[in-house]
């Protein structure tokens, strides 16, 4: 219930409060200079990719605070930009901190999936040489299995630590304390958090596919093998569709994992 609950109140409170797609849509437009070069030089493009990704690991802290804060206000009435300034400044040092802690955990799990892969993947080659048979197959479902088992773990980081920031900046904590806080009220709330991960997901990656689609439809060097001249209108066209689309999805996605949060209950004192 409440989920359903929250995916009712969000689009009425993004109605009222149509100013929260403005943070949104200029985080979305930060990536056009990118698609632009892709477009017009491969190589440029992927120094521009490269760049923006590096820059976005510092900006998105900002937003993130920010676009809480104002899904919260949304929630009960009326926003501002200003909340949204106020709210990045104020929560930007320990969003960023809980950020690099759980980039950390994911590097650490990614390093320690490729060791064991590679440990095994030698284990099974020196069995290959001393004539054990059926070694590779052996070794080839040793090494997926210790994939899965990584990815697996992945995702149970994601899915607990999903609202550190919701945390941080509606309950007031640092960034450790955002952390445990996300896991408790995950732990607490298991099947609400997966209905909300659901839900969100179709949403996001179903907006995202369709728009990654028509890029790539609309993307000269995809085109050009087929004999099909794109019309730089239609490329620009696609560009903002993708921009809006994001804006507003992304609007209603973080008021409705505000509203998710706010019913995600806790015992006292958790």
């Amino acid at each position: 219930m409440a989920v359903f609950d929250a995916l009712r109140e969000s689009p009425s409170a993004l109605l009222r409060n149509p100013v929260v797609l403005i943070p949104v849509i200029l985080l979305a437009a930060l990536q056009l200079p990118q698609l632009a070069l892709q477009a017009v030089n491969p190589l440029l493009g992927a120094v521009a990719s490269l760049v923006v990704s590096v820059g976005i690991v510092f900006v998105v802290p900002f937003f993130q605070g920010g676009i809480v804060a104002m899904a919260d206000e949304a929630l009960d009435g009326r926003t501002s930009l200003d909340t949204f300034l106020d709210a990045g400044k104020s929560n930007y040092l320990s969003i960023f901190g809980a950020y690099l802690a759980l980039l950390g955990i994911n590097l650490a799990l990614g390093i320690v999936t490729v060791v064991a892969s590679a440990f095994v993947g030698t284990g099974v080659l020196a069995m290959a040489q001393g004539g054990s048979s059926g070694a590779g197959g052996i070794g080839v479902l040793a090494i997926l299995g210790i994939v899965a088992a990584g990815f697996l773990v992945y995702l149970l980081v994601a899915f607990f630590l999903q609202f550190y920031g919701h945390a941080i900046v509606l309950d007031d904590l640092g960034a450790v304390d955002g952390l445990k806080r996300s896991a408790a009220r995950v732990r607490h709330n298991p099947l609400a958090t997966f209905g909300y991960m659901l839900l969100s997901g179709v949403v996001g990656g179903g907006v995202g596919l369709l728009f990654g689609v028509l890029s790539l439809l609309t993307t000269p060097g995809a085109t050009a093998g087929a004999g099909i001249d794109v019309p730089i209108a239609a490329v620009v066209a696609v560009a903002v569709l993708a921009v809006a689309a994001t804006g507003v999805v992304g609007a209603f996605l973080g008021i409705f994992s505000v509203a998710v949060y706010r019913r995600l209950s806790i015992p006292a004192g958790t």
